[in-house]
């Protein structure tokens, strides 16, 4: 009968450079650490909620060089030279703060674990559709998984976050 033998995993570490929420971060990070790993544990930035782990709900996204990621299925090596945005770094900007506004003013949100995925995927889909529809930021949503608000308020929200937009002449619809 032949031992067992454990299996062993590669523990090299690369080092990362990104700029993350416009500031230049440099670390040695194991090749496994997933990004979301490295934002929340070694920059303690824990806004970026881990849910599935398998990219399913959608809790974990950032923007990585303005694309909408998930997190937990980038590699954290991945991101070397790229521009990390997390909703902190948005959230201090104010680049979301007429959708947050929506958020709070239509109940959109309940516990919190999935706003800022929600948050950042809106965002993306009313920068790409200005003139968004209902079924429009449904279809935009499908990756967001929340238990708590039953999608109708945060539906209500965006979509109300598009109109005030068009009104303000921050996008052309």
């Amino acid at each position: 009968m032949t031992a067992f033998t454990p299996m062993t995993f590669d523990e090299s570490t690369l080092r990362l450079r990104c700029t993350v929420n416009g500031k230049m971060r440099s670390h040695d990070v194991p090749v496994r650490m997933t990004l979301a790993d490295y934002l929340r544990d070694v920059l303690r930035l824990t806004g970026t909620h881990l849910g599935c782990e398998q990219g399913q709900c959608g809790a974990c996204t950032v923007r990585a060089n303005g694309e909408v990621v998930r997190a937990c299925l980038m590699l954290a090596v991945q991101a070397e030279g790229m521009r990390i945005d997390t909703i902190e770094g948005l959230n201090a900007s104010g680049e979301l703060a007429d959708l947050q506004d929506a958020f709070f003013r239509h109940a959109a949100l309940q516990c919190g674990f999935c706003t800022a995925g929600m948050l950042i995927t809106a965002d993306d889909a009313l920068r790409s559709n200005p003139a968004i529809t209902r079924d429009g930021v449904r279809a935009a949503l499908t990756g967001q998984l929340c238990r708590c608000t039953g999608y109708h308020a945060i539906v209500d929200a965006v979509v109300d976050t598009a109109s005030l937009r068009r009104r303000a002449g921050e996008i052309d619809a």
